[in-house]
């Protein structure tokens, strides 16, 4: 099957050579081609260029005439929590009301409201809830997706959890990776024996887990009042032993060390980092672990976005994901992620695109598969409705701008 996309307005994130990120001064530049084509061949990108060279219409099966439009890759979603049950709408309108995130935690809301109704909730119920967000983040231009489990704090409810995440995996085209989080809080009747729970985790549920092949990363809340660094190496620890790669939330409210903790243990990414000092800049400088902002995140709850520009500036890459979850950011549309990250942290839109796209990917380990337009990777792409420019994608960020998207070769209806 050959599908030819031709007349392209301007090709972004067209890359000869594949690489696995881009950080510093090199997220200003987002290479792109104009008035060009894309040949697809059955999942992946066989060949692009400009139209002087596009390919006769009597060699390929189908043919989309994108006069006037823009075409990027789909995006890289590396931080999300789409798997869970019900909602907790309630808790938004009590931060209108002036609790903060903390206290409505402390009386029981939060993750453990979410725990609850999970527990409650049949696995073919969950999945079916599940898979309509899922469906929405595709309709979005979500292309590959990081799904966490974390809302089940038990054995029975973690494994429910991670098998939606599989069933998702295995039905839909999305390109998905699974991230185990039992250490997402503590629960009620852990809440003075945390080392009973931290017990719990290594040595019956991460086993468990790597049983049945239901991850391929685990993660905690490093924070205070949650997790400790001494509490997540121990995790990150039992982890490794079961190939279990560490994607780390951390630096959310506090700065507490835990920057170091995930560096040391060879994270490949830390997520949220609202808060970060000098210190925790040069930890990052030189190593492999992908800084990872949540600008919905802080737009949502009122919170300090990531200091993207001191980050950038210090010559560091940054990545950009939803955090969709019930309770701090129900939503996964990542065109809303970029325009908040261009308009509220102030990064330019080819800085924001970059960590969207090929960021994202190296933050959840597909770089090799997504993120860029690059011959042999697979055909994911966002074919935008006619723009003016690709500013105009944060810049008129109310307005839905796309108009198709393809998932491995096949456009979604």
């Amino acid at each position: 099957m050959k599908l030819l996309i031709k007349n392209i307005k301007e090709i972004l994130q067209v890359r000869e050579i594949a690489i696995s990120m881009v950080a510093g001064n090199e997220m200003k530049v987002l290479p792109k081609l104009d008035n060009a084509y894309i040949l697809i061949e059955n999942d992946l990108i066989a060949d692009y260029g400009t139209m002087d060279n596009c390919p006769t219409d009597s060699t390929v099966d189908q043919i989309i005439d994108a006069t006037g439009k823009t075409v990027l890759p789909t995006w890289v979603d590396s931080h999300t929590h789409l798997v869970y049950a019900g909602n907790r709408e309630l808790e938004f309108v009590d931060r209108i009301n002036g609790l903060s995130y903390e206290e409505i935690f402390n009386r029981g809301g939060g993750i453990l409201n979410s725990a609850k109704k999970l527990q409650e909730t049949s696995e073919e119920d969950l999945y079916e809830q599940s898979r309509k967000r899922l469906e929405e983040v595709i309709s979005q231009g979500t292309g590959a997706v990081e799904i966490k489990s974390g809302y089940g704090l038990t054995l029975e409810a973690e494994l429910k959890m991670l098998r939606v995440i599989k069933k998702l995996k295995d039905t839909y085209p999305i390109a998905i990776k699974s991230t185990f989080l039992g250490a997402h809080a503590f629960p009620t009747e852990f809440k003075d024996n945390h080392e009973g729970y931290i017990d719990l985790i290594v040595n019956e549920m991460i086993p468990a887990i790597a049983k049945e092949n239901l991850a391929e990363y685990v993660d905690a809340f490093l924070e205070t009042g949650y997790f400790s660094c001494e509490e997540t190496e121990r995790i990150m620890k039992a982890g490794q032993q079961y190939g279990l790669i560490a994607k780390v939330h951390v630096n959310q409210f506090t700065a507490i060390g835990g920057i170091e903790t995930c560096v040391k243990n060879g994270a490949l990414s830390v997520d949220h980092l609202e808060i970060v000092t000098d210190e925790d800049i040069e930890i990052l400088k030189g190593s492999k672990t992908m800084p990872v902002a949540l600008p919905t995140c802080s737009f949502f709850i009122s919170i300090p976005y990531t200091p993207a520009r001191k980050m950038i500036e210090a010559g560091l890459p940054l990545a950009l994901a939803s955090d969709s979850n019930p309770g701090t950011t129900p939503s996964g549309n990542m065109n809303f992620v970029v325009a908040t990250a261009c308009i509220k942290m102030k990064m330019t839109p080819e800085e924001a695109i970059n960590a969207a796209t090929i960021n994202g990917a190296y933050a959840m380990g597909v770089e090799k598969e997504y993120g860029s337009i690059t011959k042999g990777k697979k055909a994911s792409l966002i074919i935008t409705k006619p723009l003016h420019s690709f500013y105009e994608l944060p810049y008129a960020f109310g307005t839905n701008h796309i108009d198709q998207v393809i998932l491995n070769g096949q456009i979604q209806k």
